[in-house]
């Protein structure tokens, strides 16, 4: 009797640890347009303005500590509002955010930040984590200027490759990516904790200009939050040369010498409103899953 209540208690205990290791959780899964996109009538949207629990909002993850009761942002996206709303209720705290982290100057990664100012919050120098020429932008054109001379935001550079202790728990590390960089750098983070890590690049052009090679960063990591903006060619009427991403179909086959449970570590995220893995059912979603790999959810939570 002694023996099984000592694992009882051992159980306990580790759930109860387990339970305060810090998370992720998914606030967004769309490309910067949000899904469905504005005036888009075509048959990707068409049902999905009628239903408002199809909707799917910007690309963007944030990072919890219960131990702490602090949380972070990644991206500051045009659904700001909804998705900081759904972090509070999901973490049942309504405090300030601990910080923002941004990848890049393209709209669907830092224009939320408008819900910074004194129209909105009124935030007291919230902490904005940019690379050099990210901060330059916001420092230096309107309205962004704004947020910075008011001190609704703080911003904190950060360099690449160097590592930035939030606290005791959770590391961050910028890493820069290719994409097209019309006002800022782009740049990927690896969140880590004691245990585990995870990778979050929503957005690069093609994953061959990587210095690194996509199955050893796939190893290296427990969880790889990646493009998956366009499934294949064709999506779009304008050549998607102009809009270089890697397909879903190319990353698959990059990878596809992988065991299943590398596999599994990678997410696909950042969904243009024409990507038909959006739909739960189509042969596109669930040609991916069959291949081993996963589609990331609104809402979803993953424990480090």
């Amino acid at each position: 009797m002694r023996t099984v209540r000592f694992f009882i208690i051992l159980a306990l205990l580790s759930f109860d640890s387990f339970a305060q290791n810090p998370y992720a959780i998914i606030l967004g899964v769309a490309q910067d347009g949000g899904y469905p996109q504005a005036s888009c009538q075509k048959e990707c949207c068409r049902a999905v303005w009628l239903d408002k629990n199809r909707h799917g909002s910007v690309s963007c993850i944030a990072i919890v500590d219960p131990v702490s009761g602090q949380s972070w942002l990644f991206d500051a996206t045009p659904d700001f509002a909804d998705q900081l709303h759904r972090l509070e209720l999901a973490t049942k705290n309504p405090a300030p955010l601990a910080g923002i982290f941004l990848t890049h100057a393209h709209i669907g990664h830092y224009t939320g930040l408008m819900h910074l100012g004194r129209e909105v919050m009124g935030a007291e120098k919230m902490p904005v984590y940019a690379m050099p020429k990210m901060k330059a932008f916001l420092e230096n054109n309107g309205p962004w200027s704004q947020l910075v001379s008011l001190q609704n935001i703080e911003i904190r550079p950060l360099t690449e490759g160097k590592e930035l202790v939030l606290n005791e728990r959770i590391k961050v590390t910028p890493f820069r990516v290719p994409h097209r960089d019309e006002f800022s750098e782009t740049v990927g983070y690896r969140i880590k904790t004691a245990g585990k890590s995870l990778l979050f690049v929503p957005d690069i052009d093609k994953w061959q200009k990587l210095e690194q090679n996509l199955a050893e960063v796939v190893k290296a990591n427990d969880f790889v939050l990646i493009d998956g903006t366009f499934f294949q060619d064709g999506e779009i009427a304008r050549p998607m040369s102009e809009v270089p991403h890697p397909f879903i179909r190319e990353t698959m086959d990059l990878l596809k010498d992988l065991p299943n449970w590398e596999k599994n570590k990678v997410h696909f995220i950042h969904f243009n409103h024409t990507n038909p893995v959006l739909r739960p059912n189509s042969v596109e979603s669930d040609k991916v899953r069959e291949r081993g790999f996963r589609i990331a959810e609104e809402n979803q939570k993953i424990q480090l």
